[in-house]
């Protein structure tokens, strides 16, 4: 097997593993203080909106459903996981996965907050950064947490994957 093609295991098996902490986090967040987190059906009614020319929305929650838009914004969650740890491995190499170290995926999870606070927030009607939101701050400190955490799930996914053998065996000599 290719280098390419280790890599995007890798980066499918550490993705889905950090994606899946940071969802822990999130329900954890939930029934610690109360804050739901976020309806990946709405994240699907964005995106099905998308093939039909909308890409704005003031705010999501009032545009008409799409069919399927839970699934979608569950699988587009997990993609969009999976294509950062891609970043990653391509940023520290593929070898990252075989000794992985914390700062440069904690960089990449920190740095993961720019999709919801320039792509995702605006589009469903939060604006910027979630400027037009009820507490700004207290969404802007919970999406950079949350990246964050999702920074400590691909550090931690990465063990696992190697501890557990899930790494190509090609990808770590």
């Amino acid at each position: 097997m290719s280098t390419a093609g280790e890599a995007l295991i890798a980066a499918a098996v550490i993705g889905v593993g950090a994606t899946a902490l940071m969802d822990l986090w999130a329900f954890a967040r939930q029934r610690l203080s109360g804050v739901p987190p976020l309806d990946f059906a709405l994240v699907g009614r964005w995106l099905g909106w998308m093939p039909r020319g909308r890409f704005r929305h003031a705010p999501i929650a009032a545009s008409p459903a799409v069919g399927g838009e839970k699934a979608i914004g569950w699988t587009a969650h997990y993609l969009t996981g999976i294509a950062f740890a891609g970043v990653l491995l391509a940023i520290a190499g593929p070898g990252w996965a075989c000794a992985p170290t914390l700062v440069p995926a904690l960089a990449v999870g920190v740095g993961t907050v720019a999709a919801p606070f320039l792509l995702m927030q605006p589009g469903m009607g939060a604006g910027l950064a979630a400027r037009r939101t009820p507490d700004p701050a207290a969404a802007r400190r919970r999406s950079l947490t949350a990246h964050a955490v999702f920074g400590l799930g691909l550090y931690l996914a990465a063990w696992m994957a190697k501890l557990a053998g899930l790494l190509p065996p090609g990808l770590c000599g």
